[in-house]
């Protein structure tokens, strides 16, 4: 038998995050099982981390910052991944685990993780041994390779991108591409009916890697599920919140945190500043943190006192900047700023079309000449208009 919890993806916030919860979980007998890992793409530092996951039986996970006042520093040492493969090499494995023993598939693939690759196509599910190119594409040919030999046994769906309504929208573009592929009705029914696809939200700033394999992570850490009908959660564990209101947890994390992230990284490589440069330095260094601070609290801020949102989101703000000041975290700026224009479309662009449905008089200059260097702001502006 394989492991009852497949996760898309081997980044270090993964094994540091819902990776380290199912490991701590079933410690205390409190998990569906163990999880199998596969490698979405080629790059070679997730070639590393498999080849490292294979032979390794764990892997460390270290905590490092400050909580309730108290300075944590330590290693926690990880044992929920059991087997590790790369989906280019090991998709017939990839996919009867998915038919037999898979009952919960957890996902984090990154910024463009849910862009279809057009050499995809409806010959892929006749191939067991060759894995299609696009995460969606993926997920779909396994699913159908499930219901077809049982086709009354669903999965529960946990994407951890950050992309709002996560579980919604993959589940639409994984419908789209079934729809595309003139896949039988009975497997889209299938895929709405008896596959849950949870929304959830996950918190935690992993700040560098471990080599081979491992994470240096903030103690701080949130999970936010979605509660859904019929959904299986691969463990039970103190820093996941099961919520009604997910909506909440997404908008604080993704406009206080995210996108003073992507702000500060917009800053970096605009001055070109060192390489070196982590958040720690950005808030030490004086105009930066004038900067960063005047984002909270005149350009962000200001939309959740529109929302009758002040008070919880002054508690947030007072949190992230903590989290921000963890002298313990070699958090680089080089890092945000991968995949930038991508995150700044997704962080910043949604603030300002939540000022703008609140009829809020606010001017923004900061989170908007951002948007305008990119080209976002007169898009969105010519799409108003329209």
């Amino acid at each position: 038998m394989s492991e009852p919890i497949l996760q898309f993806g081997t980044s270090r916030f993964l094994l540091a995050h819902v990776a380290l919860f199912v490991s701590q979980a079933l410690e205390r007998g409190d998990a569906i099982g163990g999880i199998s890992v596969v490698q979405t793409t080629g790059n070679p530092s997730s070639r590393v981390r498999v080849a490292a996951l294979s032979q390794a039986g764990s892997y460390p996970v270290k905590i490092r910052g400050v909580e309730g006042g108290s300075v944590v520093d330590k290693t926690i040492e990880c044992h929920a991944i059991r087997t590790a493969w790369a989906a280019d090499q090991d998709w017939a494995a990839v996919r009867r685990a998915t038919i037999e023993d898979v009952r919960v598939i957890v996902s984090n693939t990154g910024d463009t993780g849910y862009r279809l690759d057009e050499r995809d196509s409806a010959a892929v599910l006749a191939n067991t041994a060759q894995a299609p190119h696009s995460y969606p594409a993926k997920l779909l040919t396994l699913l159908h390779a499930r219901w077809r030999e049982r086709p009354g046994a669903g999965v529960s769906v946990f994407p951890c991108e950050l992309v709002a309504n996560n579980g919604d929208t993959l589940r639409d573009v994984v419908l789209g591409l079934a729809q595309q592929w003139a896949l039988p009705q009975a497997f889209v029914g299938y895929l709405q009916e008896h596959c849950v696809w949870v929304n959830s939200l996950v918190d935690r700033i992993v700040s560098e890697p471990i080599d081979p394999v491992g994470a240096v992570a903030e103690p701080y850490a949130l999970w936010a599920i979605e509660r859904r009908d019929g959904m299986q959660l691969p463990c039970a564990h103190e820093n996941i919140i099961l919520t009604d209101d997910l909506r909440s947890y997404e908008r604080l994390k993704l406009f206080f945190l995210n996108l003073v992230h992507t702000w500060l990284a917009e800053q970096w490589l605009n001055e070109r500043r060192a390489s070196s440069e982590t958040v720690l330095d950005a808030m030490n260094d004086v105009r930066l943190r004038d900067g960063i601070e005047a984002v909270w609290q005149e350009e962000v801020l200001e939309v959740f006192a529109a929302m009758d949102l002040r008070s919880r989101a002054e508690c947030y703000i007072a949190s992230v900047r903590e989290r921000f000041l963890n002298p313990y975290l070699n958090h680089r700026i080089a890092d945000i700023a991968q995949n930038h224009v991508e995150k700044v479309r997704r962080r910043i662009l949604p603030l300002i079309e939540l000022a703008d449905s609140l009829s809020l008089q606010a001017d923004q200059p900061r989170l908007r000449s951002t948007l305008a260097r990119h080209g976002l702001l007169q898009t969105w502006q010519g799409a108003q208009a329209s």
